[in-house]
């Protein structure tokens, strides 16, 4: 959804870096994968076509934090339970 991110923590020798990868359109989400010592972050589509991938070693992320939009639909009961 529009307005997810992440952010990656690197070590890059004697500091650290920051990146981050948002989604910037509507309809857009940003996935995350660890393959073969390669974290992947990428920003996908509705129809799964990658838009942008950032790739770090897996030995060299510190962090990876998440950022889910929050929610704004209210789960509404379908019933209230006869009991209480």
């Amino acid at each position: 959804m529009k307005g997810d991110r992440v952010e990656i923590v690197v070590d890059a020798g004697d500091t650290t870096r920051t990146y981050q990868v948002v989604a910037s359109r509507a309809g857009r989400r940003v996935e995350t994968s660890v393959r073969r010592g390669v974290v992947e972050v990428s920003e996908v589509t509705r129809s799964g076509s990658v838009v942008r991938t950032a790739r770090f070693m897996a030995t060299r992320v510190l962090a990876l934090v998440e950022h889910p939009v929050p929610r704004t639909d209210v789960e509404v009961p379908l019933r209230e339970d006869p009991g209480s």
